[in-house]
This record gives structure tokens, C-alpha cells and sequence, in this order.
């Protein structure tokens, strides 16, 4: 027999879940690199109930950037950055900027991953920061971050991060839309990989977990990562991938449930309060 007063209290909670799911993307509909959120809804016996976030998978508009810096991808694929606790993270956000010691960071403070390369532009082991000891026997998409076994590095340049200007034997830097630095010498004829941006992907990217407003982590939804295969732009940075007709729609939809579930709850109670009257 189903109960029509808990049927409509669980359908209330989950009127609030999508309003508040709702209201969070409007919010951050201009957030570079925002993910919208969907929340997901289960039947089960006494009701509706919000079940788990997943996110919007389709890339948001482009919008320019601070400097060359900030990078944004095109098609598929995740920045891999990592905290100070060591912790590595995914996100879409390219607000990228050299610090003051010349190292590849976000606005968090967390440094930007990639692979170190040789003059030809293959990748490089390279060594555990923490301590000095060649980082290989690590699984590297749990614990270092890079795909295809190769340990990923903080991106370190010798550059000004006041002007922008380069130091060292280098004139300026440049990344190519395949995600490498490139150092840039003799007024353009010399260039000598560097550094090659470190992307991910994931063969279900909306099951990532959240764990920050713009940095995820993988789960058992989500898979393990792969190798991202979009492209990078220089000087750009993307938006929010929020749309707007939807999230009105769900908004509208969200209250109308709220409203039907407030008024059968207001009923239930009034209908329990007349019984309880009799039986006195």
C-alpha cells in the first residue's frame, strides 16, 4: 500500500535537489570551465528521490584569455593538475599562469602537469619531486597522473611572470595546439620541444567526481583515465558548458513538482489531523 504523505515529502526532497542543482548552474553560467550539473531521479515505491550528479559533457564556448597562457581544449580531454597535498585532479579550466618561481600553475596554486621531452619531442621519465627516485613504479593515472605509463612533471619555464619575458637561452615560448611548449631561439629559426601539456580523458567523463567547483576526480562511474585527444588554444579559455533553456525549463519543472508535493503534504496533514480528532 503506498503511503501518500511519505510519497510526498520524498518528492519534495527531490524538488529541492534539482532547484538547488538548478539554481548552482545559473549561477555559474559565466564560470570558465564550469560543468553543469544534471541531477539524476529513481522510482522507487514511496516516491521520487534524487539519485546522483552527473555532468554535461559538451564544450563550452571559447572566450579569450589573459595571455598565451591561458589554454583552452577543443574537443576531448582534461588538464591534469596537482594540489600541494600532492593529489592529482582534472578540469577544463586553463586559467594558467606562470608563478613567481617560473612554474605552470592554475589560479588555485596547483601546478599544471605534462610530460618533459627530449630535443626529438618524446617523452622522458622523469623523477619523483618528493624523492629524487625515477617515479616508474607507480601506476601513473592513479598516482602521477600520465597516460600510457610515462610519469608527468610540473611545467617549469624561466619566465617573468611580471612582463612575460623569457629567460635563459631561450627569446620566448610558444604551445602549439598539440599541447607542447616549444622554447624559441635566433628570432624564430631555432625551436626546441620542451614540455607537452599532460591531457586526459575518460570513457564516461560524467561520471567524474567533483571534489572542487572546477577540479574532478576520477570514480567507478567515470573509468580510469585515457588519453585525451583534443587540441589546445593558446590564449583562450572556455566557458561555462551551461545551457540556458534548460536549466530555465528545469527550473519551471522543479517548482511545479515543489508546489504539487507542498499541497499534497498540507492535505495528508489535514486529512491525519481529522482522524486524530475523531479517534479523540
Amino acid at each position: 500500500m503506498f503511503d501518500p504523505y511519505i510519497m510526498a515529502v520524498n518528492n519534495n526532497r527531490a524538488a529541492r535537489a534539482w532547484m538547488e542543482a538548478t539554481s548552482t548552474n545559473l549561477g555559474n553560467i559565466y564560470t570558465p570551465g564550469y560543468r553543469q550539473e544534471n541531477v539524476r531521479f529513481e522510482d522507487f515505491i514511496y516516491g521520487v528521490r534524487a539519485d546522483e550528479v552527473s555532468y554535461r559533457n559538451e564544450q563550452g564556448k571559447s572566450h579569450p584569455g589573459k595571455g598565451p597562457t591561458n589554454l583552452m581544449i577543443e574537443g576531448s580531454g582534461w588538464f591534469s593538475v596537482r594540489n600541494k597535498e600532492g593529489e592529482l585532479r582534472f578540469t577544463r579550466t586553463g586559467d594558467f599562469k606562470f608563478n613567481g618561481e617560473g612554474v605552470l600553475v592554475n589560479e588555485a596554486g596547483n601546478t599544471v602537469q605534462g610530460f618533459l621531452l627530449d630535443e626529438s619531442g618524446k617523452p622522458l621519465n622523469t623523477m619523483d619531486s618528493t624523492n629524487g627516485k625515477a617515479d616508474v613504479t607507480l601506476n601513473p593515472n592513479q598516482a602521477r597522473g600520465g597516460t600510457g605509463h610515462i610519469p608527468t612533471t610540473e611545467i617549469a619555464m624561466w619566465v617573468d611572470p611580471t612582463n612575460g619575458k623569457f629567460f635563459g637561452k631561450y627569446d620566448e615560448y610558444k604551445i602549439r595546439s598539440d599541447g607542447t611548449v616549444v622554447g624559441v631561439a635566433k628570432e624564430g629559426k631555432e625551436t626546441v620541444p620542451l614540455y607537452k601539456i599532460a591531457l586526459s580523458n575518460f570513457p564516461n567523463p560524467s561520471g567524474l567526481s567533483q571534489v572542487g567547483m572546477l577540479e574532478f576526480l576520477p570514480s567507478e562511474m567515470s573509468g580510469e583515465p585515457i588519453e585525451g585527444t583534443g587540441e589546445i588554444r593558446s590564449g583562450l579559455v572556455e566557458l561555462s558548458n551551461v545551457s540556458l533553456k534548460d536549466q530555465v525549463d528545469n527550473l519551471q519543472q522543479a517548482k511545479n513538482l515543489m508546489s504539487i508535493s507542498t499541497k499534497m503534504i498540507q492535505q495528508n496533514k489535514a486529512l491525519l489531523e481529522e482522524a486524530l480528532g475523531l479517534l479523540r
